[in-house]
């Protein structure tokens, strides 16, 4: 099973997060099948690529708690319903 789960960058006291697809068994530093997006707390940004977290969602990956609430903002589901009405 695939997930979007958020893999950990930067400094100390300076984290980045990079939205990346994985596998569930996969650690959270693992290896990733694809980037997807990158989030920076600090300075609040987003960068998501729709299309990719489209396709992963479409082939049933389960995104976790937070880049979920991410995904949502940048109206991804949206676009994802739009897609399954078409």
């Amino acid at each position: 099973m695939v997930k979007l789960r958020l893999k950990r960058c930067g400094r100390k006291q300076r984290a980045v997060y990079r939205i990346v697809a994985i596998d569930v068994r996969s650690r959270r530093e693992g290896r990733d099948l694809q980037k997807v997006g990158f989030y920076d707390p600090i300075k609040n940004q987003t960068y998501s690529n729709v299309p990719a977290i489209l396709y992963f969602l479409e082939k049933g990956a389960q995104p976790t708690g937070t880049v979920h609430d991410i995904s949502k903002k940048a109206e991804v589901f949206t676009e994802l319903r739009l897609n399954k009405n078409q």
